[in-house]
């Protein structure tokens, strides 16, 4: 525009509108030429239009034909196809068809392979419904599958009947850790009575053993057949055969399981098999019992349950209810053995059996939970730990029941020596055995009362000691003679603090108990003194002889006041007083050997000085007259050697012969010394003389002190005194 401006101004007016119209004239021209070249164009493409329709439907048949051809051979590509994998089904079940029918003894893998490969058949003909017409191989098939299921379950149930044999008792007690294997030459090879091992019969000692229980699991079934029991469980589970499955195991291993136990001689046992047998036969069983229950739960039961765990794999649904029916049966025989002696009549020699089948059950305690864990075995569970209540319950019934006992024993049997009573020792054996269960009974004790059980035990035991106590006292009534009574409650109750002093018991009743009855024991040695020896003392005294001193035998004889006669009449009673001791009391009986000879001892330091200083003061008024020998029958030598037979329990025929042969036994006991000269006296019974003169008499300065807190003044006789001691041994 601004060109055209220019040229307009340069050329003038006139001139630029020339240009413009011939410019006008030219691009319409131009434009009347392009109208035409369109035209002619448009009726050029549409006369091609025209020809292409023609064309396209000359074409038409062609294309139509040539679709036809490709859908043709698309359809015989998918025909081909289909005919392909129909035919690999065939060959495959052909190739397993072979298998099955071969069976799976020979080739378990190889079975297995081919009942899931016919497997695979079926799930292709339900994945492509569409394929029609071979409805005829798919009943084949499932038919062949129908046949191997039925094998696959024979199979199982022969190769698990084969190898569930019962397991030997042998081969059982050789899994058993070392100290509990029962010995060669026990009866049936079963153990002991208690069901322990003779070198470790109590808690205590087991506890204490250093060798540690190890216990080597059993082979129930061949660890090589185990997964072939597997494979073939799951095949069947798949198959939709749990029913079968279920019943073939707990049927096959039950049995085993039972039979193993009648093998090791588990029985059953009613209440009233129990109330019929006699204690020797039923504690032997409770024994055995312990014994099986240990080799049931450790050994068996666990083994079943591994078996079960790894035979049922996967198989979850199945698991824990097999293992409960195969164990239902044998866990409820064992229970109720134990239950029926729990429940059977209850007496004294039964609670170490019954401590013992206590112990036992809280020993398998965890593992029973263990082993029987789930829903399944809830039944179990509990009907073991009610008999571990039951035990516990009847053990402590029974503890009132001994303590009850030993109170109120009648028995009239009373032992004649004045021994320790037959009572006295089961009582203390009794209580000994208890402390060989200290830890047993603290589990007990913590059963009912959550208090100090070292208290509890201590309280048990002291009241059944008081028990004895209280019945020897009244045993002891039985005896006519006083002095019998007393050494018989000083044997008795010397035995108890003996064996106290001897056994764990000291540490629980303590110090002050046993010095409380070693006290009693000695007052009942210093009662049976002054009983037996008073009397025939007072034949060894006469009253105001010798008060003048030097106790000369003219002024005796003469000054004294003192008749032959009267002293004849004091040696003739004391022979026949000693004489009738002698022979009554050497059938009596000591039976402790330290004890024994503390009291002879005890009544040789009073008797011997004072018959000793009697014939030194009188004995040269009878052995001046005639027949000194009727009087002064026996020497003091001889009342020591006759002294050594008291409490020796001797019969009369016994004592007749020795006193023929003239075989007293002298008191050869470094404790036994001879009563003469200045020496001191070692004297269990706590009877100590300081200081005996040998003359009886005592000088200036002298005096007698005895543990009584009595003292002889000077110019007193020593028979005298002595008598005054025994009548002042009163507590």
């Amino acid at each position: 525009m601004l060109d055209l401006t220019s040229s307009i101004s340069a050329m003038g007016l006139p001139q630029a509108m020339q240009t413009l119209s011939d410019r006008a004239a030219f691009t319409r021209e131009s434009l009347q030429k392009s109208q035409t070249i369109t035209d002619s164009m448009v009726a050029i493409l549409g006369s091609f239009d025209s020809r292409l329709s023609v064309l396209e439907t000359a074409m038409r048949p062609t294309q139509i034909r040539t679709h036809s051809i490709r859908k043709a051979h698309e359809n015989i590509d998918k025909a081909l196809k289909a005919a392909e994998l129909i035919l690999t089904q065939f060959d495959i079940t052909r190739m397993a068809e072979a298998k099955i029918l071969r069976g799976p003894h020979e080739d378990l893998e190889s079975y297995l392979g081919a009942m899931d490969q016919l497997r695979s058949v079926v799930r292709f003909f339900d994945d492509n419904k569409s394929y029609r017409g071979n409805d005829v191989l798919l009943h084949h098939v499932k038919n062949l599958l129908a046949k191997a299921n039925l094998k696959i379950e024979e199979e199982f149930k022969q190769l698990l009947t084969s190898y569930s044999k019962p397991v030997e008792p042998d081969r059982l007690f050789d899994c058993l850790p070392q100290s509990l294997r029962p010995s060669l030459g026990s009866p049936g090879h079963q153990g002991d009575a208690s069901g322990k091992n003779a070198s470790s019969t109590n808690p205590s000692e087991q506890n204490k053993s250093l060798e540690p229980a190890v216990y080597t699991a059993p082979t129930l079934i061949p660890t090589r057949i185990l997964p072939l029991l597997h494979d073939l469980a799951q095949q069947m589970s798949q198959a939709g055969h749990q029913q079968q499955l279920y019943k073939i195991y707990r049927e096959t291993r039950a049995s085993a399981l039972e039979l193993s136990l009648r093998k090791l001689g588990v029985e059953k046992l009613t209440k009233d098999d129990v109330q019929k047998m006699q204690w020797e036969v039923l504690e032997a069983k409770i024994g055995n019992w312990i014994h099986f229950m240990r080799i049931s739960v450790k050994l068996l039961f666990s083994g079943e349950k591994k078996v079960c765990d790894q035979i049922f794999s996967g198989i979850d649904s199945l698991r824990d209810p097999c293992f409960a029916e195969v164990t239902a049966n044998s866990v409820a025989v064992l229970l109720s053995i134990g239950d029926a002696i729990a429940k059977s009549k209850r007496s004294p020699e039964k609670l170490f059996v019954l401590l013992d089948m206590y112990e036992i059950m809280r020993e398998l305690h965890s593992e029973i939970e263990t082993i029987f864990e789930g829903q399944f075995c809830v039944e179990m569970r509990e009907t073991s730990l009610s008999l571990t209540k039951r035990l516990a319950q009847t053990a402590q019934e029974t503890f009132g029941d001994f303590e009850e006992a030993v109170e109120k024993d009648a028995t009239k049997t009373a032992v004649l020596d004045g021994t320790v009573h037959p009572l006295t020792s089961y009582v203390i054996n009794y209580v000994k055995f208890l402390f060989d269960y200290q830890l047993t009974l603290k589990q007990l004790f913590q059963e009912f009362d959550e208090g100090d059980t070292d208290a509890q035990l201590a309280s048990v035991t002291t009241r059944i000691m008081q028990a004895l106590q209280n019945n020897l006292d009244g045993k002891s009534k039985q005896y006519k003679d006083p002095a019998l009574t007393q050494l018989f409650l000083m044997n008795n109750i010397h035995y108890i603090v003996r064996s106290v002093r001897r056994s764990e018991a000291k540490d629980l009743l303590g110090d002050d108990w046993v010095q409380i009855h070693r006290r009693i024991v000695q007052q009942h040695a210093n009662q049976y003194k002054r009983v037996s020896w008073a009397k025939i003392l007072q034949c060894l005294t006469i009253q105001g002889a010798g008060s003048s001193g030097g106790g000369a035998i003219a002024e005796a004889g003469s000054g004294s006041g003192v008749s032959r006669a009267m002293v004849k009449d004091r040696y003739k009673t004391f022979n026949i007083q000693f004489e009738e001791l002698h022979q009554r009391q050497s059938q009596w009986t000591v039976p402790d050997s330290e004890l024994r000879e503390s009291l002879r001892l005890a009544v040789a330091e009073v008797l011997l000085p004072a018959y000793r200083s009697f014939i030194k003061r009188f004995g040269p008024m009878i052995e001046n007259g005639k027949n000194p020998h009727k009087y002064i029958r026996y020497t003091p030598e001889d009342l020591e050697h006759m002294l050594s037979e008291f409490f020796e329990g001797k019969t009369l025929t016994e004592l007749k012969r020795c006193q023929k042969e003239g075989l007293g036994a002298s008191l050869a006991s470094p404790k036994f010394k001879e009563v003469k000269g200045s020496h001191e006296i070692d004297c269990q019974l706590d009877f100590d003389w300081d200081f005996v003169p040998e003359d009886g008499k005592l000088d200036n300065g002298c005096f007698v002190g005895c543990s009584l807190g009595c003292a002889c003044s000077r110019n007193e006789s020593l028979a005298e005194f002595s008598l005054g001691i025994l009548m002042q041994m009163e507590f």
